[in-house]
Parts: C-alpha cells; sequence; structure tokens
C-alpha cells in the first residue's frame, strides 16, 4: 500500500498535466494534448468527512470507494467522496447575489429554469446527456469521470439513490468534451482554433461542436481564472455569451462558484452568481462546499493560488453528482 504522501503525488502528477497549460498561452487543440498515464499500484483509502459550513451535519457513516488497480494508462485513481447532505430544492427565493457565500451548495430550481428544460426538449435535446464546459478542472480524470467507470466508486450507504442519476445520463460522465481542456477560459470555447480537429468540424468553435454533437438538455458550466489580468468585467461578457448560446440550444445552464480567490476580491464568484439571478439560472456553489477542507480546498504544496488539493477534486465530483441529481429529479416533475 502506498503512503499517504506517494499517493497524494500520484493525484498531483495527474492533475498537473492537465492543469499545467492554464499557466500557459492558449494554444491550439493540436498543441496541448497530454498524456495521463498511471502506475499499476493499489491506492490507500482515504476518507474525507467535511460537513458544510452552517449546514445540518450527515448523520450517516461513510463507505468508501473500493478503488481498483488501474487497468492501464491513462485510468484513473479514485479517492471516496466527502458526504453532503442532499438538500431538497424550493421554490423559496434566494438571497442576493452579493450573499452568495451563503448560498446553499446544492441549487433549488425555479419555475423559469424548468422551463428552459422542458422547451429544450421540445427543440429536440436529449434528455440523457448533459455537456460540460470548463477547463483543467473538468477534465474527466479530476472530474465526473469515475461515474462512467462502475469498478471504480461505491457510493456512500444512504445515497444509493444517486446512482438512478448516473445510469440516466450513463456515458456522459466520462466523455470527453469538446469544451474543456487545460488552458481554456471564459473566451476559448469561441474560437475555432482551439477546437479539437478529431471531434469537430472546420471552423467550429468549440462551444458549438459541443452542443452539435450532444444535443445536451443540461449544460455544467465552470471556468477558472488561473491568469494574472483577467477581470470580471471581462468575463461576464464572455459567460454571458456562453449562458445565452446554452439557452438558444435549449440546454439548461447549471453555474458554479470555485474554491479559489485568484483575483483576490472574489469578483468572478459575485459575477457567477449575479448572472445566475439575472437568467434565474441554478448555481452550484462549489466555494462553500470546500470552505472546512484545509486551506479552504487549496493545493497547499503548489500554493498557486489557483489548483485545488485531493480532498477538493472528491468534494468536486460529489456535490457536483448531487447538484446534477436534484435538478434532474425537479425538472422532470410536472
Amino acid at each position: 500500500m502506498k503512503s499517504l504522501p506517494v499517493l497524494a503525488a500520484l493525484f498531483l502528477l495527474l492533475i498537473l498535466a492537465a492543469c499545467a497549460l492554464p499557466l500557459l498561452p492558449a494554444r491550439p487543440a493540436a498543441l496541448q494534448s497530454v498524456a495521463l498515464t498511471t502506475p499499476e499500484a493499489t491506492p490507500t483509502l482515504l476518507i474525507f468527512p467535511t460537513p458544510i459550513p452552517d449546514r445540518p451535519t450527515p448523520t450517516l457513516t461513510a463507505v468508501p470507494a473500493t478503488p481498483v488497480p488501474p487497468s492501464g494508462a491513462g485510468t484513473p485513481i479514485h479517492q471516496p467522496a466527502t458526504l453532503v447532505p442532499t438538500l431538497t430544492p424550493t421554490e423559496a427565493p434566494r438571497l442576493p447575489a452579493e450573499k452568495w457565500q451563503q448560498w446553499p451548495v446544492i441549487p433549488a430550481i425555479t419555475n423559469r429554469a424548468r422551463e428552459s428544460y422542458l422547451r429544450g426538449l421540445a427543440l429536440g435535446t436529449n434528455p440523457h446527456t448533459f455537456a460540460k464546459v470548463g477547463d483543467c478542472q473538468c477534465v474527466n480524470v479530476a472530474f465526473f469521470g469515475i461515474y462512467d467507470q462502475p469498478k471504480l466508486y461505491r457510493l456512500p450507504k444512504g445515497y444509493e439513490v444517486l446512482q438512478e442519476t448516473i445510469d440516466w445520463f450513463a456515458g456522459s460522465f466520462n466523455r470527453d468534451s469538446a469544451a474543456v481542456r487545460g488552458g481554456f477560459n471564459v473566451a476559448s470555447v469561441f474560437v475555432p482554433l482551439q477546437a479539437d480537429p478529431n471531434l469537430c468540424r472546420a471552423g467550429e468553435t468549440p462551444l458549438a461542436c459541443e452542443f452539435r454533437g450532444m444535443r445536451p438538455s443540461i449544460v455544467l458550466i465552470s471556468m477558472e481564472t488561473g491568469f494574472e489580468g483577467r477581470t470580471a468585467v471581462v468575463y461576464e461578457k464572455y459567460m454571458r455569451q456562453i449562458i445565452e448560446y446554452a439557452l438558444a440550444q435549449g440546454s439548461l445552464p447549471i453555474l458554479a462558484t470555485k474554491a479559489d480567490n485568484f483575483e483576490g476580491d472574489h469578483a468572478i464568484n459575485l459575477t457567477t452568481a449575479r448572472l445566475a439571478v439575472e437568467y434565474d439560472l441554478p448555481l452550484w456553489n462549489f466555494w462553500r462546499a470546500v470552505q472546512n477542507l484545509p486551506n479552504h480546498g487549496m493545493d497547499a504544496e503548489r500554493n498557486d493560488k489557483f489548483h485545488i488539493s485531493v480532498e477538493a477534486w472528491n468534494v468536486r465530483s460529489f456535490t457536483g453528482l448531487q447538484t446534477l441529481d436534484a435538478i434532474w429529479r425537479e425538472v422532470r416533475q410536472p
């Protein structure tokens, strides 16, 4: 069995391959491919029971996933996710955007969001698919990929109901999104030169390529910053375009806050909350989910104010699944 420091190092190597690119200038897709390899070893089991601040602490006992030795290069090793209470969405008005830090981790659904989802189905979206739009923290090895690999996870006792959502969206979790790559930002998804030529048509943007190929009924949008000088004004300009494009295609966007405060004043998360209010969209408050983790979920070893820790990856995948589950169950209600 590997020791904890060695195991953590293995995980860091996986994400380094995907996340090193945000620190470099954006380049065409053909130049950004990376090979992810995993040594043949059985990882150590780790459990990180972390309650959400100011929320009810779960009383269930965590049952860790049972890791399986990788079968080949590129197979992710999964750590068991931290338990976070599944909250029932309501129609109650949420707090103003300026109080986004108090918003729940798992978002509520609104009538307007439900109407957008149903309108999308009428336009021909696929109710069994969701899409991801994001950067290195949305690549499959770090986020969601394990849920398409049944041998690599086991849901904790009391959370087995989440398997229904995993089964419903099977194939979406570990599929390579044309709109996800290390180094992507809110503007990159509109640049045809950034599109993967193996997935996209000539002259097609990564965003258009992803929606054409998937016709997703739901889309998770999570873009970090990671570069000096990226202002909330620029972020809002392009994020607004992503949201409006998704809505025009009939997909229901789910926005997400980020764990880091790279910009120094939480302006990006505030802007995301404001957009969620303006467009009446669900917001997955990942920032709040990691506040009780060491260093608030940030990677203390790299200490670059951008990359998150192994524990935070666990929380990210599990609360992301809870969010998808909560929204999916609500939008399909009459």
